[in-house]
């Protein structure tokens, strides 16, 4: 992106409008909006790299429930997305799983692990 922006800051639940100019490579410039030193930081990432924490679910074997819910341990890159997707897509884990185990490790080679957010015990 170059040029301005508005960027809804979402780091709190202000929901800041933050105008930013970027040279769309390398620079971005807080114009204003904000109301706290955390939403610069939010909107010039957003402006020049935006990520997000993945939310989704699992397939679990032999498990008291069919799915267990999962998430990035940290924001991916915006633009993987879709191959995070794909490969959280193609895994299936068995049961037993404990809440923080690491489902898949570097995700779609981002660097981050996807975790269990929740317990699911073995069907008996």
């Amino acid at each position: 992106m170059t040029g301005e922006k508005e960027i809804t800051c979402i780091v709190c639940p202000m929901g800041c409008k933050i105008q930013v100019r970027t040279d769309g490579v390398a620079h971005a410039e807080v114009l204003g909006g904000n109301k706290c030193r955390r939403g610069i930081s939010y909107a010039e990432d957003e402006a020049l790299s935006p990520k997000r924490v993945i939310t989704t679910s699992v397939l679990v074997k032999d498990g008291r429930w069919p799915l267990v819910s999962v998430k990035t341990a940290e924001a991916v890159p915006k633009e993987k997305i879709f191959s995070v997707m794909d490969e959280i897509k193609r895994t299936e884990v068995t049961a037993p799983v404990k809440v923080g185990q690491v489902i898949i490790e570097n995700v779609a080679g981002t660097g981050v692990d996807v975790v269990a957010t929740r317990t699911v015990g073995r069907r008996e």
